[in-house]
């Protein structure tokens, strides 16, 4: 096969699983005018339509899923043995890609990257936080971040955080006119502060455990957020009651500008995890990574398993 012939299916492979020229173009780093030049030429060499565009959208057609299928794990396992070879290095070098949740982005990854990242300038290191559970499979991920109870039982998992708390907190003043919540449900008459999780089917169920009981309880407010910074901002204004991890807010609570409720009603549970398909589990860079995060502490699971 000719080198053009190579750099045109992967040129196809980036389109097509980008769904866009835009992205794909970027993600090549050509123009998009020069991707759609090489797309036709590829198109012209098969005799097939591979993709099929509109103004909003670009999709395989029926040949070109099928040749997706075929060219999708080939180019897989070249770049598999692409990073294999940076073993050979002096320091390993490679990219990447790992998806997780703001709190664990900014509390554990960032912290160790700092450390990590001067040490191995040939690493790089993209971050895309969400709350939505991507499949890093389906979503070209080398990796992934969540709580432990999230990650799938195939996939290699190593601990890399303390157990994980919830606080329900509000402003002093929000409580003076309000009584505070003793069970977690006296939350239908107060203002919450909802969360907005992709996985949860719209607002998050603040989720409680006392004594092997638990509750998920719907809460209502005035506001509500996608994302953890905003909701304990919202309830320092003296918006509602906030439910996040406790680590958010402790310092806020000792100094008493929140207050916490139903505290008793939340117990620790398995904290964050770095996570990877077993595929990956040699690639160098990952592995240094890992290695950096793994969490060396007190791993006892207090919470009564699920």
């Amino acid at each position: 096969m000719q080198r053009e012939q190579l750099a045109d299916l992967a040129a196809f492979v980036a389109v097509a699983q980008e769904r866009s020229f835009t992205r794909a173009a970027s993600k090549l780093g050509i123009t998009q005018s020069s991707l759609s030049h090489t797309i036709r030429r590829l198109e012209s060499r098969l005799g097939l339509r591979l993709l099929a565009r509109t103004t909003r959208s670009v999709a395989p057609t029926d040949a070109g899923e099928r040749l997706l299928r075929t060219l999708r794990p080939a180019f897989e396992h070249i770049d598999a043995e692409l990073d294999s070879l940076t073993e050979l290095r002096d320091k390993p070098a490679g990219s990447i890609r790992i998806t997780t949740a703001e709190h664990a982005a900014e509390t554990i990854v960032l912290p160790v990257l700092e450390r990590l990242l001067p040490e191995y300038p040939d690493i790089k290191v993209e971050i895309t936080c969400d709350y939505g559970l991507a499949d890093v499979v389906a979503e070209r991920f080398d990796a992934g971040v969540r709580l432990g109870e999230q990650v799938a039982k195939d996939m290699v998992a190593v601990r890399i955080g303390p157990d994980v708390r919830m606080a329900a907190v509000a402003t002093p003043a929000y409580f003076d006119s309000r009584k505070p919540p003793r069970r977690p449900q006296d939350l239908a008459g107060h203002q919450c502060i909802n969360l907005r999780l992709p996985t949860a089917g719209g607002f998050y169920a603040w989720e409680f455990e006392k004594a092997g009981r638990e509750l998920k309880v719907r809460v209502d407010g005035q506001v509500a957020f996608n994302g953890l910074p905003m909701s304990v901002r919202a309830a320092r204004a003296g918006l509602g009651i906030a439910y996040v991890p406790e680590d958010l807010v402790d310092a806020d609570v000792d100094a008493g500008r929140l207050v916490r409720v139903l505290e008793d009603w939340c117990p620790p549970f398995s904290g964050y995890h770095l996570y990877y398909p077993s595929r990956r589990q040699t690639m160098p860079a990952l592995s240094i990574l890992a290695e950096a995060l793994r969490y060396r502490g007190d791993v006892r699971r207090s919470r009564i398993a699920r």
